[in-house]
């Protein structure tokens, strides 16, 4: 009797043990590694057919998400892989339930007989591929890393979330793609978790953030386009922080607790700073301390800390000379760097220059300057000239990787299509073209 109640009570005990686990621990068991063919015809050998009805849900875990409608095309059904796909008239979205971590995303772009134009982005708004165009027959086999954060910290506790990051795809819990451009043409995905990417942490407010809706976009969203395969950008900037708020959030925590030797973090701050008027507070004071233990931490944990001094805000004197509104803050960043012996991107003043070249008037064109009606649900006047549209975004973006260039920083080499740049001749605003993401609601962000 008791060897038949053991028998009984063991397999109940596995059972109730695996719903009692921490989530951290189930989430290890999920899987971390998909191939997917796209179209109507069959599937390749070891790849999961997905047809243009496969609308994602928990259960599944994959699928276009976001109500998005594709249409499958097949060219030729003898070539499985290559021979169909999935295209839009409109931007389309799939999305595929992954644990943390960093992953290699492969796609095969293109149609056998005829030509393809698609920019593709991930999680909210992070620039991946710009604009790749296939000819007739060429069918191109692309790769990049996309970061998956949650907010539960291994060590213990969570990150604090504002409201308006709850349902962002930045922290929830797909890997989301946005396949965009004139003629997106989806052969097949392939997702793969790899644990050897040098992963570069991205700590700021609102112009580092990753921006969830157009126009407003951030350098942080844009210098994943500039790096092959081997370096992971892990956006964790929120709009209206300051080092202080960024500490109290458990932000810093978060990275501590994933960041690896050889990992680096990127630290731009200031715009929020100068509003604390404490009595401690102020930029020889709490700042120049807060900085100075963002690097003690980050180098306990061998990995190198970077810092990045605060994008200029648009304001010009009678001279078209661009006027400095951060007070002492970019000044007390620059002798942190130098006191710390910490590679510095002088960004406050490459985009000082990179206004002065497009001038008072021409400026606007990176920032959130826009007359009322030019997006949906948009009744009045954007004037923002703190926050950046895709333009600036794009070409501030260039400046940071100039100093990581300038700097010589080990993930150098890694940073493809990135001719030298300098701010004081940007590229031309009027040639800009990148294609706009859905959910235009033009919500302004909450502070900077």
């Amino acid at each position: 009797m008791i060897k038949s109640t053991r028998k009984i009570l063991l397999p109940c005990f596995c059972f109730l043990l695996w719903f009692t686990l921490p989530a951290t621990l189930l989430a290890q068991a999920a899987k971390t590694s998909f191939k997917f063919d796209f179209g109507s015809g069959k599937a390749a050998d070891g790849y999961q057919k997905i047809g243009s009805d496969v609308q994602f849900d928990d259960n599944k875990g994959y699928g276009f998400d976001f109500d998005s409608k594709v249409t499958a095309v097949v060219r030729n059904p003898r070539k499985l892989l290559t021979g169909d796909y999935v295209t839009s008239d409109k931007p389309f979205y799939f999305s595929v339930n992954v644990p943390e971590g960093n992953y290699k995303v492969t796609l095969l772009l293109g149609d056998t007989k005829g030509n393809s134009n698609i920019t593709v982005r991930a999680e909210s708004r992070r620039l991946m591929l710009e604009k790749v165009t296939t000819s007739k027959g060429n069918i191109k086999r692309v790769s990049f890393i996309v970061n998956i954060r949650k907010p539960d910290i291994g060590t213990g506790g969570k990150v604090s979330l504002k409201p308006r990051e709850f349902g962002k795809y930045d922290w929830d819990d797909k890997l989301s793609l946005e396949f965009n451009d004139t003629l997106p043409c989806i052969d097949a995905l392939e997702i793969e978790k790899v644990d050897d990417q040098v992963t570069v942490y991205l700590a700021g407010n609102s112009t580092v953030v990753d921006q969830d809706d157009e126009p407003w976009c951030s350098w942080g969203q844009m210098i994943t386009r500039f790096f092959k395969p081997g370096v992971a950008i892990a956006d964790h900037a929120e709009s209206g922080l300051s080092l202080g708020s960024f500490l109290n959030g458990h932000r810093l925590d978060k990275i501590l607790s994933i960041i690896k030797p050889g990992d680096y973090l990127f630290i731009e701050f200031g715009h929020n700073d100068q509003k604390e008027k404490g009595p401690e507070d102020g930029a020889y004071k709490s700042y120049t301390d807060r900085l100075k233990l963002f690097i003690s931490k980050i180098r306990d944990k061998n990995a190198i800390p970077v810092i990045v001094t605060s994008t200029s805000r648009r304001a010009f004197n009678d001279s078209s000379k661009v006027v400095n509104t951060l007070g002492d803050y970019p000044d007390a960043a620059r002798r942190v760097a130098k006191e710390q012996n910490v590679p510095l991107i002088d960004l406050n003043a490459m985009t000082a220059k990179l206004y002065e070249a497009l001038g008072n008037e021409g400026s606007k064109k990176a920032f959130v300057w826009y007359p009322a009606n030019s997006f949906p649900n948009q009744p009045k006047d954007l004037a923002d000239n703190t926050h950046f549209n895709s333009y600036g975004a794009y070409e501030i973006a260039k400046c940071v990787i100039e100093g990581i260039k300038g700097n010589h920083l080990g993930i150098e080499k890694y940073i493809i299509d990135a001719p030298p740049y300098d701010p004081s001749h940007p590229d031309p605003a009027d040639t800009f073209n990148l294609p706009a993401s859905p959910k235009n609601s033009t919500i302004k962000p909450d502070g900077n």
